[in-house]
C-alpha cells in the first residue's frame, strides 16, 4: 500500500464520481488515499477513459530517491520532465 494523492481539473462529474469511490475528496477535484499499485493503476484507466478534455495529475509514494513518482494526463503547462533518473516539473510559457 501507498500513498497516493489524485488532482484533477476541468474532468466530467463522472469521473469524480469515479475517483470519490475509491479516495476521499479532501478539497474540490483534490483526492487522497492509501491503494495498492493494482487499484492505484485501475484508477489511472479511468482516468484515461473519463478524463476527456480535462487535466490530471497522480502521485504516489515509492522509494525511490525523491520517495514519490507522478503521471499526468491532458494539457496543462506543468510538464514532467527526467534529470538524471529525478522527475522535476518544467513550466512552459505563457500562451
Amino acid at each position: 500500500m501507498s500513498m497516493l494523492v489524485v488532482v484533477t481539473e476541468s474532468v466530467p462529474d463522472r469521473l469524480r464520481g469515479r475517483l470519490a469511490i475509491w479516495l476521499l475528496e479532501i478539497r474540490a477535484g483534490v483526492y487522497i488515499g492509501d491503494t495498492s499499485r493494482k487499484i492505484r493503476e485501475m484508477i489511472w484507466e479511468q482516468v484515461n477513459a473519463l478524463a476527456e478534455q480535462g487535466n490530471v495529475v497522480m502521485a504516489w509514494s515509492t522509494n525511490s530517491e525523491s520517495g514519490f513518482e507522478f503521471q499526468t494526463y491532458g494539457e496543462n503547462r506543468r510538464i514532467p520532465v527526467d534529470l538524471d533518473g529525478l522527475r522535476l516539473v518544467s513550466f512552459l510559457p505563457q500562451k
